[in-house]
């Protein structure tokens, strides 16, 4: 069921258009992660569905009824929609106990059973001021949830945190959202903790979605270098090295062959030869920049007696490369 429905949404600010003619519906408990670099438009997007900033023209319909910008009520928001900043503040010299109990719609049962969830509980007795930059985080969450919204924004929920307490807010969100079958629509640069969560992707470029799709075709079989490069390292190729390596041909119009570390393999007997320039450890294993018919490519490996000068052997799974535009290269 479509619970959430954004068509033509437009919104200049200091003439330039920072959300232009953005159209896309969201399922019930479907959960969107929105990607693109920095002004690209993502949290203007954000402010408008929430209701904290009025569109110049478009409508956001929640659950068949339409919402409103702040320009059309006296308090800016809507009831069933809630918006967590990157930006969240909590007011100092307060218990925790008191900045939850004065949002809070629950009962006290309802209360504690979402405290728990959000790994809370044991913090009431302390003052705000006495908080982690984490534990803050997972407060102002509590206290957005404690209004019973449908609809949960998340702008940035990973941005400020350190790994610890990124893997801790990623673990709540997913609990939250598993336990009450909130709608989530999350902004992110980490494209590790998109991936693995959201249903579909959207592409933000210059106010506009320049790609929406699965994680995998998103990641896999990115519309152009610029979406290839969010979410993480990449070649790009000629048509004469994707013939060699098995690829098909390329469909013109100054297309370039697209690899990623993954699809390069390494392999004991046969294959591609192709030199290793260099091998850094990544935690998981180690990843290798080598020169193979000519042109530069990544390789994860899990052997750590690959050093730089040797000569290994590869093949190519074609079915993971992909024909794309160099329109624009952003390398992580």
């Amino acid at each position: 069921m479509v619970v959430l429905e954004v068509s033509g949404l437009e919104k200049k600010m200091n003439g330039r258009k920072v959300v232009d003619n953005i159209s896309f519906s969201q399922s019930s408990g479907e959960k969107i992660a929105i990607a693109g670099e920095t002004g690209s438009g993502k949290t203007s997007l954000m402010k408008m569905i929430a209701g904290t900033l009025q569109p110049d023209s478009g409508t956001i319909i929640f659950e068949g009824k339409k919402l409103r910008g702040p320009d059309w009520q006296l308090i800016p928001g809507h009831a069933r929609v809630a918006y967590l900043s990157q930006h969240f503040e909590l007011r100092n010299n307060y218990f925790v106990h008191e900045i939850l109990s004065y949002a809070s719609d629950l009962s006290d049962a309802t209360a504690a059973n979402l405290y728990r969830l959000c790994r809370i509980e044991g913090l009431m007795q302390r003052r705000t001021d006495q908080l982690s930059g984490g534990e803050k985080q997972r407060i102002a969450l509590a206290r957005l949830l404690s209004t019973r919204p449908r609809l949960l924004l998340l702008d940035e929920p990973f941005s400020n945190l350190d790994p610890i307490h990124r893997d801790q807010i990623r673990l709540v969100i997913d609990d939250i959202l598993k336990a009450t079958g909130i709608t989530c629509i999350m902004v992110s640069h980490d494209a590790p903790a998109i991936l693995p969560w959201a249903d579909t992707i959207m592409v933000m470029r210059q106010g506009s979605i320049v790609q929406k799709g699965s994680p995998e075709a998103v990641y896999q079989r990115p519309a152009n270098s610029y979406c290839a490069g969010l979410f993480g390292r990449y070649t790009l190729h000629s048509e004469n090295f994707a013939r060699q390596a098995g690829g098909a041909g390329a469909p013109g119009n100054g297309m370039k062959w697209m690899l990623r570390p993954g699809s390069v393999v390494l392999t004991e007997t046969g294959g591609i030869a192709a030199l290793v320039q260099s091998a850094l450890y990544t935690g998981d294993g180690y990843l290798l920049t080598a020169t193979m018919m000519d042109e530069i490519v990544y390789i994860n490996s899990a052997d750590r007696n690959i050093r730089p000068g040797d000569t290994v052997h590869v093949s190519i799974h074609s079915q993971q490369a992909c024909w794309i535009s160099d329109e624009i290269t952003v390398q992580p």
